[in-house]
């Protein structure tokens, strides 16, 4: 089921996740365990590989993993970690740690990424862009699955909304739907039909 376009390489800022029902995309410490089991679309992750040409990522992120490189391994490329200090973070090949405000970080990671997206793969980070405006687009994939503790893709307590415009839609601000059942645990409605 394709449900959104394909992904372009086409030089855009682009905040990407896959996130859980209920708004995280890491668990506490940035554990990542709870996506394992859940599936994609076919060709999904050749499509972000194929389009992507740097990652910016947040130095609590790396240093929870700083062996993890994305779409386990797939892509090769630029990872840029932004952080107030980078002379006592790990080093990693194919790792640039950057002290400076996230413009110029975008700057820097749209140059690497020479032509084709660059991804920023920290909630953090994506917030700070949004903030000033320069987040060409939010892609997540919503896993089902709901975690309930961990890392909000976005935190903004006393903030005011934000609206977003759903892409390739002829309803860019209509809701979108989501239906799901409890896959464990709770009987569902043919169990109580008896």
């Amino acid at each position: 089921m394709i449900d959104t376009a394909p992904q372009t390489a086409a030089g855009k800022v682009l905040w990407h996740f896959t996130m859980s029902l209920d708004g995280f995309v890491a668990g506490p410490d940035h554990a990542m365990g709870w996506m394992t089991g859940t599936l994609s679309r076919p060709g999904l992750i050749e499509e972000y590989v194929g389009t992507t040409g740097a990652v910016l990522r947040g130095r609590a992120g790396w240093d929870a993993d700083p062996s993890a490189r994305p779409y386990g391994g797939a892509w090769v490329g630029p990872i840029f970690v932004l952080t107030h200090h980078p002379e006592d973070a790990t080093p990693a090949e194919g790792v640039t740690f950057l002290n400076c405000d996230p413009a110029e970080a975008v700057r820097i990671g749209l140059k690497a990424a020479g032509g084709r997206n660059l991804e920023v793969h920290s909630a953090t980070i994506g917030r700070q862009l949004l903030a000033l405006g320069l987040l060409d687009e939010i892609d997540l994939h919503v896993a089902p699955v709901l975690l309930g503790d961990g890392i909000r893709l976005f935190d903004n307590p006393g903030g005011e909304p934000i609206t977003l415009r759903h892409v390739g839609e002829r309803l860019p601000t209509a809701i979108v739907n989501v239906r799901y059942r409890p896959a464990t645990g709770a009987p569902t409605p043919t169990d109580r039909a008896d």
